[in-house]
């Protein structure tokens, strides 16, 4: 393949794997806020917490790729860097993992104390997975609004 082919080819792959992993991302994270409800028992702790790994190792390759794709696709870092837009990802992206450090110390310490959560814990990490969901939402708006070349500075 010429040099042009190939650097189509990795744009695409890289697309492709940053776009299935956010939708595994998202899903993880719904997982997360219907699994997390009161009457958990241990199981089901243990269950949100195996589900919240996940999370942290899509997190974890999003960022890679993300950052590869950036860095090493067609636009390149030139285009990247000088969108407002996609800073506003970054951040928001930044904030949700933030937001998800309360829910898996609860979930630590849940299965540490190898009891059932009460109400008020498993309300106030749902509070933090609505918060969660909230922003992730804004991550596709960012995302469109900065293919089509908007937030150029």
């Amino acid at each position: 393949m010429p040099l042009p082919e190939v650097q189509a080819m990795l744009d695409l792959s890289f697309a492709i794997g940053h776009h299935l992993l956010v939708f595994g991302l998202a899903g993880v994270l719904c997982a997360e806020l219907i699994a997390v409800r009161r009457g958990m028992d241990q199981a089901a702790v243990a269950r949100v917490a195996a589900v919240d790994l996940w999370y942290g190792i899509l997190a974890g390759l999003i960022l890679i790729i993300g950052f590869a794709r950036a860095t090493m696709a067609a636009k390149g870092w030139a285009y990247y860097s000088h969108n407002g837009f996609f800073w506003a990802k970054i951040v928001t992206f930044v904030l949700v993992g933030l937001l998800s450090a309360p829910p898996t110390i609860a979930y630590i310490g849940w299965r540490r104390a190898d009891a059932t959560p009460s109400d008020a814990q498993v309300a106030g990490v749902r509070r933090f997975l609505y918060l969660e969901v909230a922003l992730f939402a804004l991550l596709p708006a960012f995302a469109a609004a900065m293919a089509r070349g908007y937030g150029q500075f």
